[in-house]
């Protein structure tokens, strides 16, 4: 379990692909020691399992479909990925409950300035917009954020300043692609409506 708060990133350094899946190498600040390996660690966003951590260096194996439901299907070397260590017990919960689990991507299709503050509108399918809250949490990129407006084609968020310096939401262009998990009791509430 996670919360969306971000103090770390990793970037890049190798990927390795083979029949089964993909396994991806981030360097990173992050304080982290060998007796960590195993642990879940959210990768922008998405709840990874720590297979090895040798000399600042994190191991992250990607099964298909993982693959399938996340942008790492564009992941390349050199890229910022957002990372959130798990939960403890009596931690501050920050931001949002969120479990990691990545429902969809989405596409950024405009971004703009107010201040030192940004607003990002997103595309979404369809079959997602009745999960869609205003003020309602989300999670892009690993980062806990509030749905500010509900769009045509999906829906609207600012980004503080704050947020832009910590994150890799402040690489976001036009057409960039992000991991989106709808807050999880939209998701029951219209499971349990349906």
């Amino acid at each position: 379990m996670f919360n969306g708060i971000i103090y770390h990133q990793g970037k890049v350094k190798k990927i390795s692909i083979s029949k089964k899946g993909k396994s991806i190498f981030l360097s990173s600040k992050i304080s982290l020691k060998k007796r960590n390996i195993g642990m879940s660690v959210a990768c922008d966003g998405v709840c990874l399992t720590l297979v090895s951590y040798k000399k600042k260096i994190l191991e992250f194996y990607l099964l298909d479909e993982t693959i399938k439901r996340s942008k790492f299907k564009f992941l390349k070397v050199g890229d910022h990925i957002n990372l959130e260590l798990p939960l403890k017990f009596g931690q501050d919960i920050s931001g949002h409950i969120c479990q990691g689990h990545v429902d969809t991507t989405s596409k950024v299709f405009k971004i703009s300035k107010k201040g030192a503050s940004r607003i990002l509108d997103f595309k979404v399918d369809k079959k997602y917009k009745k999960i869609l809250i205003e003020k309602a949490s989300i999670l892009i990129n690993g980062v806990s954020l509030t749905i500010s407006k509900i769009t045509k084609y999906g829906f609207q968020i600012w980004l503080i300043p704050h947020t832009l310096k910590l994150t890799n939401l402040s690489n976001i262009k036009n057409n960039s692609v992000v991991n989106i998990e709808f807050d999880i009791l939209s998701k029951y509430v219209k499971n349990y409506i349906s």
